[in-house]
């Protein structure tokens, strides 16, 4: 599972020549294109900076696959657009080839014609008369095969009925029907469950059950009615893609070290085979190597884009560890049993034996698929639940990523616009990011690895609602523990105020500031927004009779601030409570009722009311990133003698780039 930020955060020192150099290099829309820095890298060892070189690489090689995911217009259409884009001669400089090229890089960053957040599709700026007549002045030899696609192409991007959303979370809908993801085809909701209810009930029982339907796509023939599978593989669906990410994989395994040459090797193999028992067999090793200073994600992993919680979306990060940020981490993992034992569930939904805990601080070098442009600022792997009861699990905090996060934020006016009380905003700006950094390394080391699941009740029990819930799940934990005295007995922080800096800017967030990444008249869709606005919401009706948390005016302004910071800790470990036992026991209806109480709704008035105050900032609520490049230097016999770093700041030169580099497969898959 992986978290996304709430705030932005710090992390270490950069060089001068890193501080003089732009953070932002792009804003477009409510997006703004940022940097990072890979430090460190330039002192590894050679073997080390070789295995990253190539990891790097196989984490390009799946940029398509993800696209197709997401819609199957998706590749038409970037690729007509990148066509344009290389190729149009005449004038840039109208108010349509700005808002087409605005256009374009929104679909780069979102990974295809969806909003990355909410799911709903873009709406064009420019007309379909103007895309064709640029089109029909650049020689058809151009666009190839995407001639045949031109008027699919016009109608995903300007029918507003054709693919309206990614992603459909609404309850009593056909989520599949009305969903525009690639992980069904012709496929039916209650067709798609029963199919997969199948395949779980002839598994009953199985101590190690497989993740059924997480690397194909469920088809259904639409004369026989048949349903099947379309592997993601090596020969599958897909194959193209993956054949170019193992060839890399390859090369990485002949320059890595054991254990982590060993996990590689199966990881290969799964990719060959398709078969989910190989993939479940690399986790297991992938979990128990604590050693390897280098370390990568790369595969289909996370199920938040299907509807169903069972289909994952292809993302890469190669990353490597940041020794000196490691030892809240390491504190944390070592007293894992503790936080367990202890944790505000009942204790038959606690873990008697926590295995396999680890955590660290890390660097990331390269991202790539689902964490690219946009990534996460903690990873929590692998995600099935046996695995985690067995073995353990792996959590790392992406420092890098939250020093740019911090650096392109530095000044905004944030803090000054929203946070109403001058001792939270001084809290904030002392302790801010020592509590995201606390919160973050608990949500992904111990809250997503804690708890277990009676015996019986299917990992996929809660459906719809299976990814806002376990996200709500870890961020109570991370919450609750960040406000315990235990961290400061461990050395982990000085005072209660660093708590007391995280609530207020979490409740901030879910209540209110958040809002600003939604269209008005729109629900909440994304299960990490979702998540944050059911703790809140729910914390402040549930602490509404003693003031625990408030709506004040100022000015013609509403504010939410924090009264009570003890009883909001006790609140978020009586929802804990109720959440742990609402996923131990696949309570689905408690679940649903739960989500779509407090975590979908809007308020229109207070909407508008962010919407405005965000633009005058001149803030955009969303962020992602370029990555750097990496050059391998080789002697006369061609071997590599060392890798060079360097740091682009053109974000659509890179986008071409890739797309031109390393795009393999076929505009239909």
């Amino acid at each position: 599972m992986a978290s996304v930020p709430f705030l932005a955060l710090a992390c270490g020192a950069c060089s001068d020549a890193q501080k003089e150099r732009p953070w932002i290099v792009d804003r477009f829309d409510d997006i703004k294109v940022i940097r990072y820095e890979v430090p460190g890298f330039e002192a590894l060892p050679l073997e080390q900076k070789e295995l990253i070189y190539y990891l790097a690489e196989a984490a390009k090689c799946g940029r398509d696959i993800l696209f197709d995911q997401n819609c199957v217009a998706n590749l038409p259409v970037r690729r007509t657009l990148e066509t344009i884009y290389a190729c149009y001669e005449g004038d840039r400089t109208t108010a349509e080839w700005k808002a087409l090229e605005k256009y374009l890089k929104k679909v780069w960053f979102a990974n295809g014609i969806h909003h990355h957040y909410s799911n709903d599709k873009f709406k064009p700026e420019f007309t379909e008369e103007y895309l064709l007549s640029v089109i029909e002045s650049i020689p058809e030899e151009r666009f190839g095969e995407l001639n045949a696609l031109r008027g699919e192409v016009c109608v995903a991007i300007f029918d507003p009925n054709v693919y309206r959303t990614r992603l459909n979370q609404t309850a009593g809908e056909d989520l599949l029907w009305t969903s525009s993801s690639n992980y069904y085809s012709n496929v039916r909701q209650a067709e798609a469950e029963a199919f997969y209810e199948a395949m779980a009930a002839a598994d009953a029982g199985n101590p190690e059950p497989v993740s059924y339907g997480l690397n194909s796509q469920l088809v259904k023939e639409e004369k026989t009615n048949r349903l099947y599978e379309r592997v993601w593989k090596v020969g599958g669906m897909y194959g193209p893609a993956i054949e170019q990410i193992v060839g890399w994989l390859e090369k990485a395994e002949a320059v890595a070290a054991e254990p982590q040459k060993s996990n590689i090797a199966a990881l290969i193999n799964y990719y060959r085979t398709g078969d989910l028992k190989e993939f479940d067999r690399y986790n297991i090793g992938w979990v128990r190597d604590t050693v390897s200073n280098v370390d990568f994600v790369n595969g289909f992993i996370e199920d938040y884009g299907d509807p169903l919680g069972r289909k994952a979306s292809w993302e890469a990060n190669v990353n490597f560890r940041d020794s000196a940020a490691c030892r809240r981490t390491e504190i944390i993992s070592a007293n894992a049993q503790w936080f367990e034992d202890h944790s505000p569930v009942d204790a038959a939904f606690r873990k008697p034996v926590v295995k396999g805990v680890s955590a660290k601080v890390i660097t990331v070098a390269m991202l790539g698929g689902d964490c690219y442009p946009a990534t996460p600022i903690g990873i929590n792997l692998p995600n099935a639940d046996w695995i985690r009861k067995e073995y353990g699990s792996k959590s790392v905090t992406i420092d890098n990523i939250t020093y740019a996060y911090d650096k392109a934020a530095h000044g905004n006016g944030f803090n000054e616009e929203f946070v109403l009380r001058a001792e939270d905003r001084e809290r904030i700006d002392r302790y801010g990011k020592q509590a995201d950094d606390l919160h973050t390394d608990l949500h992904e080391c111990l809250g997503h690895g804690s708890g277990q699941l009676l015996p019986g009740v299917s990992p996929a029990a809660l459906r719809s609602y299976s990814s806002t819930l376990e996200e709500t799940r870890a961020d109570l934990f991370g919450l609750y523990y960040i406000g315990d005295p235990k961290l400061i007995e461990l050395g982990l922080v000085p005072s209660f105020d660093v708590a007391k800096a995280g609530y207020a800017d979490y409740i901030l967030n879910g209540m209110m500031t958040q809002l600003a990444r939604i269209e008005p008249g729109k629900d909440v869709e994304e299960s990490h927004m979702r998540n944050r606005k059911l703790i809140a919401e729910w914390c402040y009706e549930h602490g509404k009779a003693d003031r625990v948390i408030e709506w004040v005016e100022e000015n013609g302004k509403r504010y939410i601030v924090v009264n009570d910071f003890e009883r909001l800790r006790e609140l978020f470990g009586e929802m804990l409570h109720e959440v742990q036992r609402i996923k131990s026991e696949g309570d689905y209806e408690a679940g649903k009722a739960l989500v779509e109480q407090y975590a979908v709704k809007v308020d229109p008035e207070l909407h508008r009311e962010v919407l405005d105050r965000y633009a005058a900032l001149h803030i955009e609520p969303y962020g992602g990133f370029v990555n750097p490049e990496y050059e391998p230097v080789r002697d006369a016999e061609g071997r590599i003698t060392d890798v060079r770093i360097s740091y682009p700041a053109d974000y659509a030169a890179q986008m071409m780039h890739y797309s031109t580099d390393y795009s393999f497969l076929p505009n239909r898959n």
